[in-house]
């Protein structure tokens, strides 16, 4: 049986990461209180991030714009995506609609 955690994003009892994800206390945390099923939501909202604000996850100013993401994603408030971001297949992007 899979170890269980109350997820701090979600509110709820789910299946826990296999393994800590991140290094360092807040991989501990993490490990301790995110639910897989939210690691999931956060690895695909990171994604958006760093495409959208080009991040180079090699570069010390992208790495701690990850990490304040990151906390604020499953911890905190929400992470908000860029302000003209527009999801895809979303009916109101521009390059979706026929010509």
């Amino acid at each position: 049986m899979s170890r269980m955690v109350f997820c701090k994003k979600l509110q709820k009892e789910l299946p826990a990461l296999a393994f800590q994800t991140w290094p360092g206390e807040l991989g501990k945390r993490v490990f301790e209180n995110i639910s897989a099923e939210a690691w999931g939501q956060w690895v695909n909202h990171q994604t958006m991030l760093i495409n959208e604000y080009r991040l180079n996850p090699m570069e010390q100013k992208s790495k701690d714009l990850i990490i304040s993401e990151m906390e604020k994603f499953l911890f905190g408030e929400g992470s908000e995506p860029p302000a003209d971001f527009v999801p895809e297949g979303d009916p109101n992007d521009p390059l979706s609609q026929e010509y």
